[in-house]
């Protein structure tokens, strides 16, 4: 009966560990401030970021989403960010910062993003720069289209925040966890779990 038990137990937490796998879709941040350069990859600043972070999708800060948004720390807050190291940064203004973003997507050739921004930002994806409007500007949208491969694939976003409030950055983008299967191999493997479970069950039963 313990045997039993304990082969149940593993083929039941392997299904709960693809489902938590299935759900994590995170990102990466890194926060440099006094720059005032516009968001495109060779502006990224040498050196170690004041500020490091993480934040679940969809990607949503608004610095006018709270009292204290256009700090850092409020920034952040606002689309659920977590600071990794910088933590004393946090009370300081959102202006004059450059933020740089990584995670992973799974997309398909001819997909449409749109992001809404102030001020400039730049998207990378596979390589390909599906959004690109680097430039100060107040609140817009600006929409791309992704023309490489289809696939998961590493994403890279560029933002700089300049010229005072508000601070906005919105883009929800199909997040994947670097490691993790994408949905289809994970519902497949899910189902895989189930069936042995059931069986499983079905011959203990009949013993």
């Amino acid at each position: 009966m313990k045997t039993r038990n304990l082969v149940l137990g593993v083929v039941a937490a392997g299904a709960l560990v693809l489902v938590s796998e299935a759900r994590a879709n995170s990102v990466s941040g890194s926060l440099w401030e006094g720059v005032t350069l516009d968001a495109t990859p060779g502006n990224l600043p040498g050196g170690p970021a004041n500020v490091t972070f993480t934040a679940p999708s969809p990607i949503n800060f608004d610095s006018t989403a709270a009292g204290n948004g256009y700090t850092i720390g409020g920034w952040l807050a606002t689309g659920g960010g977590t600071i990794s190291t910088g933590a004393a940064e946090a009370l300081n203004t959102m202006d004059n910062t450059f933020i740089y973003i990584t995670g992973q997507v799974t997309v398909n050739n001819g997909d449409v993003f749109s992001v809404a921004h102030d001020d400039g930002l730049t998207l990378i994806i596979n390589g390909d720069t599906v959004v690109n409007a680097p430039g100060p500007t107040s609140p817009i949208v600006t929409s791309g289209t992704y023309t490489g491969a289809s696939g998961t694939w590493d994403f890279s976003l560029y933002y700089s925040e300049v010229l005072g409030a508000p601070a906005v950055l919105r883009l929800d983008l199909p997040l994947q966890s670097p490691g993790v299967p994408d949905s289809g191999t994970t519902v497949a493997l899910l189902g895989m779990s189930l069936a042995g479970l059931a069986g499983l069950g079905r011959r203990w039963r009949a013993s």
